[in-house]
């Protein structure tokens, strides 16, 4: 529990907060006193040696806070704090916070649990009632965020200064890499924009960084304060050099729109071009209604708390699943924007407001939450860039998602029965997202930009949508025609025969135009030297099996069968996975179905799975293979449903994580007891059913040779073999550019991996990320991998990437890429 240390020239004054203060939390805050000094005729003073002996009295590695009055009570704490050890000056805190009302919000936030960083918010936070109730404004509350944060004695603030050259500056993707990255470190991070002048905000806040409004060119002033401050500022700046990961080329622009001068003829509706392509049919409407908020009095506002906390807890399982799907659908680099939408849920300037509302005000949860969010939107409305206003759109969704929950009402989708164009006044990310491009031919809304989230995720999806059209079209019934042209932006209702013959001859090109690049995705990936790649695709769903086969993919490489296994209370039964499996292996049409084992544990725990232990690293813990092995029951009644899907279908079975022979050799004996249990009750199964691993562990590379001796296949995984090779937890932003599948050293395992496998006479695939990369291609190829598997999205691109190089070329690619120094190095090569 944090300690509290009350430094005051007047010892009669000091006691008699620590009394207050302790009635107030029944003791049980550990709170010491240091005031005054040891002279009776002039008693008023502070002793840092006595500062030192309180703040080792209640010292705790949870921390210790220090409040003072004025003078040299603040020189003489900051002095006995180097008296102390140095491991534990990083955990003492110096505040500015009022010492009397300080003190007790500092007690009362410790009693009930907060960490170190909650308390100090509430101590600085103390003067809100008593402001509110005088009508002073309360600077905490007013978006000023001029107040510095506590200063850690021990530890003197070091700055940089970095210019912005993304394209669009710090919008969301951005930001939430900065601040991803930001609270990462133990040291306290703020930020400004020198080009604007702006206040110094927080930053570990996504809303804070956002709503710096910074652009393209724009000067950034960070500095940090704390143990690890020039760690944090050297992964910031790494972020800043590597432009945050964006290809300014890669980014999917809107279409350039011809409507200035193409004014609106009868039955035109004019509106923004948004994402190109022409699409005719039937209206249906989507309108959410919005969650209203009704404010009240609670008398329990901690249970409020914990229930808005439960809420937001729910919130990002839900958006973390949205996330996880828009990855397959619409690719890393868009799903990228559900990152921010996390990163938003565990906002501390927001969720220290929120939790101040309800706190001191007792507020009921939805009000207190809203009124944070209004805040919020406030802030992002008065942008003077309009791209990062409108990121406001990702604000609102957030904010309905929680109150949504709070209301204990369900999530609304979409279900469309028939082909349809969708009217709404706005779409969400959230809602773009998990629209399904079979049924969803267009998107007409009253509201929206072409720069909008929703607009690119459409783009992304091939969705033609107009925006920002009149809102009688609101006004239409569910069924009456429309025809819209996302490359013009006009939508037309019941549109006139000579409109709609030659809107359906430009819908005919443009679908002919598609045809043919999808065309090109269903035919094999052949060199121009004749050898053929087989590209397959990676899933996680039905859905994703059907978007696969309809982009080209000749099979699946990677079923992850973790969707099987998530938002739910329990295991899914055997009858259940065989449903799934064969669903999946049915759209296939008798194309080569990989199924993954369960791979969850330490990183991707489950609910109901308990691991019964807190792991310091679970990227090296409990997971994958390890994890099933021991849990044979649960990894029994998945072999049983592959098992019996494997009958009448072309199904392959691959183990995840394995490092030893003895854990292959395991697994395999439980697939036979499996198999043996099924021939016992007469149950069919493939009996040449093909086994493989994955490699993905240093370790598996090292004795590949072994390891070919004991399945028919490999593939590799460059996602974990990638930050196993480099020591970079890819999920660690201080490290994560280590973990690039590029380097000549993860590059030197995959041919060792390839070498070792032909030569028992085994085929090698690669399911990581990188065989998504199109300017990867010559590489993968000159290193000699026989399969591919990509996202569904990446299939035709991957394949039209091959078909340019011939064997030859490749392999001298490779041969030049294996003697370099850096990834960075070799991706200048191929591109």
């Amino acid at each position: 529990m944090v300690g509290i240390v009350i430094v005051s020239h007047s010892k009669q004054l000091a006691l008699g907060v620590q009394e207050l203060a302790a009635q107030m939390v029944q003791g049980k805050v550990a709170i010491a006193v240091a005031a005054g000094i040891e002279d009776a005729e002039n008693p008023l003073g502070t002793d840092a040696l006595k500062i030192y002996e309180a703040i080792a009295s209640v010292f705790s590695d949870d921390g210790v806070l220090v409040l003072m009055d004025l003078g040299s009570a603040v020189m003489n704490a900051e002095m006995a704090v180097e008296f102390l050890p140095e491991a534990h000056q990083e955990k003492v805190y110096l505040c500015e916070a009022p010492l009397v009302e300080g003190v007790i919000a500092a007690a009362v936030a410790a009693a009930i649990g907060k960490n170190i960083q909650q308390v100090i918010a509430e101590a600085r936070g103390a003067l809100t009632a008593k402001a509110t109730q005088l009508g002073v404004i309360n600077p905490t509350l007013d978006g000023s965020n001029n107040t510095q944060l506590p200063t850690n004695a021990a530890y003197p603030s070091k700055e940089i200064r970095l210019t912005v050259s993304n394209r669009l500056g710090l919008h969301a993707r951005p930001a939430a890499q900065f601040v991803a990255t930001a609270a990462k470190f133990q040291s306290r991070i703020h930020v400004q924009n020198l080009t604007s002048n702006s206040a110094l905000v927080r930053g570990d806040s996504i809303n804070q960084v956002t709503t710096l409004g910074v652009r393209q060119g724009h000067e950034l002033l960070i500095t940090a304060s704390g143990v690890d401050a020039d760690a944090a500022l050297a992964a910031l700046q790494t972020l800043f050099a590597n432009n945050f990961g964006e290809d300014d080329t890669a980014v999917v622009s809107p279409p350039t729109t011809q409507q200035e001068a193409t004014p609106a003829t009868s039955g035109e509706l004019l509106g923004i071009a948004a994402s190109p392509g022409v699409a005719i049919a039937p209206v249906i409407h989507y309108q959410p209604a919005p969650v209203t908020v009704t404010e009240y009095h609670v008398n329990d506002p901690e249970a409020e708390w914990q229930r808005l906390q439960s809420a937001i807890h729910t919130a990002q399982q839900e958006i973390q699943t949205i996330f996880s799907q828009a990855t397959l659908q619409i690719g890393d680099t868009e799903a990228a924007i559900f990152d921010a939408h996390l990163l938003f849920l565990e906002d501390p300037v927001l969720l220290e407001s929120v939790q101040q509302r309800i706190m001191e005000h007792h507020l009921n949860a939805e009000a207190a939450w809203q009124a944070a969010v209004d805040e919020v939107t406030t802030s992002y409305r008065t942008l003077e860039d309009a791209y990062l206003r409108e990121r406001v759109e990702d604000i609102v969704d957030i904010g309905q998602r929680v109150l949504r929950l709070l209301a204990g009402n369900t999530a609304t989708s979409l279900y469309l029965a028939e082909p349809a164009i969708v009217v709404a006044t706005d779409l969400t990310s959230s809602d773009t997202a998990g629209l399904d491009p079979r049924k969803v031919l267009g998107i007409c809304t009253v509201s929206g930009s072409a720069t909008s989230h929703s607009a690119i995720i459409a783009r992304t999806l091939g969705i033609p949508a107009v925006l920002g059209v009149n809102p009688e079209v609101l006004r239409l019934e569910d069924g009456t025609l429309m025809a819209l042209d996302g490359e013009s932006g006009k939508a037309w209702v019941e549109p006139e025969r000579d409109i709609l013959g030659a809107l359906e001859a430009k819908r005919e090109a443009w679908q002919t135009a598609k045809q043919e690049v999808l065309a090109k995705a269903h035919q094999p990936a052949i060199t121009r030297d004749g050898k053929q790649i087989n590209v397959l695709a990676n899933i996680g769903s039905i859905a994703d099996v059907q978007a696969a086969v309809a982009g080209g993919a000749e099979g699946v490489g990677l079923l992850r069968t973790e969707f099987l296994y998530l938002n739910r209370n329990t295991a899914p039964t055997e009858e259940e996975q065989l449903a799934v499996y064969q669903a999946i292996a049915q759209v296939l049409d008798n194309r080569p179905l990989i199924i993954r084992t369960l791979d969850v544990g330490g990183d991707k725990p489950l609910p109901y799975l308990r691991v019964g232990f807190h792991e310091a690293n679970p990227f090296l813990g409990w997971r994958g293979i390890r994890f099933c092995l021991d849990h044979p029951e649960l990894f029994k009644t998945q072999l049983r449903a592959i098992l019996r899907a494997s009958a009448e279908h072309n199904i392959k079975v691959m183990f995840p994580m394995i490092a030893t022979v003895i854990e292959v050799r395991a697994a395999k004996a439980i697939l036979g007891e499996v198999q043996a249990e099924l021939r016992q009750a007469g149950i069919g199964f493939n009996e040449n059913m093909e086994v493989g691993i994955m490699i993905e562990v240093p370790a598996a590379v090292a004795i590949a040779d072994h390891l070919a001796a004991e399945v028919s296949f490999f593939s590799i995984g460059t996602n974990d073999l990638s930050q196993y090779v480099m020591a970079g937890d890819r999920n660690n932003p201080r490290v994560a550019y280590l973990a690039d599948a590029l380097h000549p050293a993860v590059l030197r395992m995959i041919q060792q991996t390839v070498q070792a496998a032909h030569a028992a006479g085994i085929w090698v695939g690669l399911c990581g990320e990188l065989a998504a990369e199109p300017t990867a291609a010559a590489i993968l190829l000159g290193l000699g991998l026989d399969e591919l598997s990509v996202n569904p999205q990446a299939i035709g691109i991957v394949k039209q990437a091959i078909a340019k190089l011939t064997v030859a070329q490749a392999e001298a690619i490779v041969a030049t890429a294996l003697q370099l120094d850096s990834a960075n190095d070799v991706r200048a090569l191929v591109q």
